[in-house]
């Protein structure tokens, strides 16, 4: 996630409360529309799909070439919440990152699951990149093997869409 470091608080405690504001998804809201977010988050938003198109809104890309390099970008008044192919995590961190420090936006890891998400604030010094486990996800989408995410006893004769949302369900 980018935001707008004019509206979120930089005491790790309250940033987490003021991010689960963020992302209650309002209904009154159009979260597909960039146009709804800060001058500074669409600078971004224009900057990073130059490279990683938009997979829905208005700008949604119609180039079946590009669109596994596709973003899942939604718009709050003072946020971008995105998501990319999990292929593509790796590379997308750093860019993201990149882009946040060079458009003067902020910057949350919400997929770090080490000790501290990161939340980075203009001006601050970026910490060392997430080594967390999601760099593995990342690796076995790229390479194919999804066996680990998805159940091998379900019957080859279950709905596809049965067995692709089995990769969500992790034992616990």
């Amino acid at each position: 996630m980018v935001f707008d470091p004019a509206y979120a608080p930089r005491d790790r405690e309250a940033f987490g409360a003021w991010f689960a504001v963020q992302v209650d998804w309002d209904s009154n809201h159009d979260y597909m529309d960039p146009q709804s977010t800060t001058a500074a988050l669409r600078a971004w938003y224009d900057s990073i799909r130059a490279e990683y198109p938009a997979m829905n809104g208005p700008d949604a890309t119609d180039d079946d070439n590009e669109i596994n390099r596709a973003g899942d970008y939604n718009f709050g008044p003072h946020f971008i919440y995105v998501t990319y192919p999990w292929s593509l995590a790796d590379e997308i961190y750093d860019r993201v990152r990149a882009l946040a420090v060079e458009k003067k936006v902020g910057f949350y890891d919400v997929s770090n699951d080490e000790d501290e998400q990161e939340i980075y604030f203009p001006g601050d010094d970026l910490r060392p990149p997430s080594g967390g486990s999601w760099r593995g996800i990342s690796a076995d989408f790229r390479s194919g093997d999804l066996s680990k995410y998805i159940p091998q006893d379900i019957p080859q004769s279950e709905p596809l869409k049965r067995r692709w949302f089995d990769i969500f369900r992790r034992d616990k």
